[in-house]
């Protein structure tokens, strides 16, 4: 049993204003494996002043002093990855190889890629005899969610640090045993007394305490598009900063002229990596008419080879989703899958066999839909693909479109010339073309209402700087 009641605070551990004490479960087995303390105002308060008061310095430190602190980040980072991909997988459930490769991976990704962009990042420029600096915002607030866990602190974390700012941290509560170990690392790091600062707490207490907070300058939230609006509502009082990452109802088109196997396939992989629980998630697989039924085949074998099971078991591919909250909302969307008359092509509502323990889900594959179901428009956040057949070209684009989401879209097919068409006209932040990934350096965002701002690389620096021109800089 881990025990986790303190918070990080002015470069040091403190105990809570007030003990409040919090399970965290194991969702592969249902039982208690930590305790935190959710913080209060005080908490918060207390936080929000030493970030304010360290940003005095640390906003004028050197940028060789800020890559030094990123390589002593990296450098310790790079000793404790193991224990935060157990951390991971043990409160969020994800499969060993997942935890240790791409949850703790991607922290360790955000960090490098902090340290290449920092040490060439313009932060000034002439504009003939005045001046434009990018200089930190100040104090940020950052809001982080449980289904990426470290990927999330970390590429807030590290472009605040490379550009100056101060920050308070409020993980998710539901899995926040991978925070504890990154600030630990932030610690042993050596990040200066107040620069770095976490508090424990729900959204409610914490969150919203953070978000109103007059001493905070910006806000950084991931999480769902309903939170993410109430985190815009409490900060507009005090007209700060708000980026956010939020939800998504991710298009992937496959064209007539794609190799349906590769295609599908792919597809079906990703929609289930992370047991789903991906923002990012091609939710919503848009196919040929006439191409639909080899589809379907296609994507029942693929997902008879998913092993769902106890995330610590070799083999395992698929973990169980968080919660008992997710796991119930779930079940609930997949009923109302087959009530509104969807084909179940597998899986389907109910435990996989075998698995009476824990928030498993069945690997599920929906046909025949229209874009005006439920499971075409909500975000299930579980390992549920749709799939929805189209007539024309233009009629994709139409049903990609057609959703308050724009975080990413999916484009498969065999001419390049025409890949690049479709990508065009889709309405996201990012589009991938036949699988492709850009990786950590390209920019990571959302239109509509997933969000605004970017994170990722260069364009991640943005959100945390202020523009100032000074005119007459130079006689």
């Amino acid at each position: 049993m881990r025990e986790y009641n303190q918070f990080y605070i002015n470069g040091e551990w403190v105990e809570p204003n007030v003990a409040n004490r919090f399970e965290v479960f194991n969702p592969a087995n249902e039982e208690v494996c930590a305790h935190i303390s959710l913080g209060n105002e005080k908490d918060v308060d207390l936080a929000v002043a030493a970030a304010r008061k360290a940003f005095e310095t640390y906003a004028f430190s050197s940028r060789e002093d800020r890559i030094a602190l990123l390589e002593r980040v990296i450098e310790a980072y790079g000793a404790h990855h193991q224990e935060l991909a157990e951390a991971i997988s043990e409160e969020m459930g994800a499969p060993t190889n997942l935890a240790v490769v791409a949850q703790a991976g991607s922290g360790m990704g955000h960090l490098t890629q902090a340290l290449e962009v920092l040490k060439n990042f313009d932060f000034d420029e002439k504009m003939g005899k005045n001046r434009i600096f990018k200089e930190p915002i100040g104090v940020c607030g950052m809001i982080t969610p449980w289904n990426w866990p470290v990927n999330q602190i970390a590429c807030k974390v590290a472009p605040a640090l490379a550009v100056g700012c101060t920050m308070v941290l409020k993980p998710s509560e539901v899995a926040p045993l991978s925070g504890y170990i990154f600030t630990k690392i932030l610690h042993e790091a050596g990040v200066p007394a107040g620069v770095y600062n976490m508090v424990n707490g729900d959204g409610p207490g914490v969150g919203t305490l953070l978000s109103q907070h007059p001493g905070v300058d910006m806000m950084s939230f991931t999480g769902s598009t309903r939170a993410g609006s109430l985190v815009a509502q409490n900060a507009a009082p005090t007209v700060k900063r708000v980026t956010q990452e939020l939800g998504g109802k991710s298009p992937n088109i496959v064209l007539d002229d794609a190799d349906l196997k590769a295609a599908v396939s792919q597809g079906v992989m990703h929609m289930y990596n992370n047991t789903g629980q991906s923002c990012n998630a091609p939710s919503r697989m848009l196919v040929p008419r006439a191409m639909l039924s080899e589809a379907e085949s296609i994507a029942a074998e693929v997902s008879t080879s998913v092993v769902v099971g106890d995330p610590k078991a070799e083999g395992t591919t698929m973990g169980p989703v968080v919660s008992k909250v997710q796991f119930d909302k779930i079940q609930g969307l997949l009923e109302k899958g087959v009530a509104e008359g969807a084909k179940v092509v597998c899986g389907g509502p109910g435990r996989p066999e075998g698995l009476e323990t824990g928030y498993f889900i069945k690997p599920t594959v929906f046909s025949e839909a229209n874009n005006q179901m439920t499971i075409a428009r909500e975000e299930i956040f579980g390992p549920v693909l749709t799939m929805i057949p189209y007539d024309t070209e233009a009629e994709a684009i139409e049903i990609a479109n057609d959703t308050d989401y724009g975080l990413a879209a999916y484009v498969q097919g065999g001419d390049a010339e025409r890949t690049r068409r479709v990508a065009a006209r889709l309405r996201a932040g990012n589009v991938h073309i036949n699988g492709a990934n850009g990786g950590m350096a390209l920019p990571f965002g959302g239109y509509k209402q997933s969000g605004n701002g970017r994170e990722w690389g260069a364009h991640g620096f943005t959100d945390y700087l202020e523009i100032k021109a000074v005119s007459g800089f130079e006689s």
